[in-house]
C-alpha cells in the first residue's frame, strides 16, 4: 500500500497543480475538445479535469480515453469529473468531487491508493474532513461569479486563506478566475488555479494559458 501512495504523490506534486484546466465544451464552436486541450497544454496547463454534464457514460468514456492520450503525451495528470466509472474505464490518474457527491473516504476505497482524489470545499471544517478522509488536494471556490455555476456561493479571500492554512494537502483556488482578477489571489498561499472559460472560450487558447501561466508564477512563490 505505501509503494502504490508513493506512485500516487509522482503523478501530484504542488508545481502540477499550478495551472489547472477544466473542459468546457460549451466554447467549441466546431473545433473538437482534443485539439482545444492540446492548445491549452501547449500553453501551459498543467493539470487537467475533463468535466462533462451532458455526455451518457459511453460518450464520456469515449473522449475520456481520446483525452488521456494527449495528457499522457505531455505527461500531465489527469482527472474526471464526479464520474467514478469513467475514471476507472479510461484509467484517468483519479477523480475529482464535490460536496453532494460521494466521500472522499468511500471513493478511496473504489479507486485504490494510486488513485488522486480531488474535493471541492467551501469551508475549514470541509476540508479538514476531506484531508482526513484522503483527499489528494482541495478545489476551493467560487471566488469570483461565474458562468459555468450560476448557483455557486462566493468563498472570501480570507477563508481561502484559513483554508489553505488549515491542511497540509495542495490548495486550488476555483471559481471565475481569469486574467484580469487571477492577481488578487496572491497571498492567499494557494497552489494554484483552476480555470474554465478564461482558457476555453478564448480565441486563441493557447496564448490565454501561457499568459495564465505566467500570471500565476509571479504570484505563487
Amino acid at each position: 500500500m505505501t509503494h502504490l501512495k508513493e506512485v500516487r504523490k509522482l503523478k501530484l506534486s504542488r508545481e502540477s497543480l499550478l495551472l489547472y484546466a477544466v473542459t468546457d465544451r460549451s466554447w467549441l464552436n466546431g473545433k473538437s475538445l482534443y485539439d482545444q486541450v492540446e492548445e491549452s497544454i501547449l500553453g501551459g496547463v498543467t493539470f487537467l479535469q475533463l468535466r462533462e454534464k451532458e455526455l451518457n457514460n459511453d460518450e464520456f468514456l469515449k473522449e475520456a480515453v481520446e483525452i488521456k492520450t494527449l495528457t499522457d503525451k505531455h505527461n500531465i495528470p489527469f482527472v474526471i469529473n464526479d464520474n467514478i466509472y469513467v475514471a476507472l474505464q479510461c484509467n484517468a490518474d483519479g477523480v475529482h468531487i464535490g460536496q453532494t457527491d460521494m466521500e472522499a473516504g468511500q471513493v478511496r476505497t473504489l479507486i485504490g491508493e494510486d488513485k488522486i482524489i480531488g474535493v471541492s470545499v467551501q469551508t475549514v471544517q470541509q476540508a479538514i474532513e476531506a484531508e482526513k478522509k484522503g483527499a489528494d488536494y482541495l478545489g476551493v471556490g467560487a471566488m469570483f461569479s461565474t458562468s459555468t455555476k450560476h448557483d455557486a456561493s462566493l468563498v472570501t479571500f480570507e477563508d481561502l486563506r484559513n483554508i489553505c492554512n488549515s491542511v497540509s494537502i495542495p490548495v486550488v483556488a476555483i471559481g471565475g478566475i481569469n486574467e484580469t482578477n487571477l492577481s488578487m489571489l496572491k497571498g492567499t498561499n494557494i497552489d494554484g488555479a483552476a480555470i474554465v472559460s478564461a482558457i476555453y472560450s478564448k480565441k486563441n487558447i493557447r496564448k490565454a494559458s501561457q499568459e495564465l501561466h505566467s500570471i500565476l508564477k509571479q504570484i505563487i512563490k
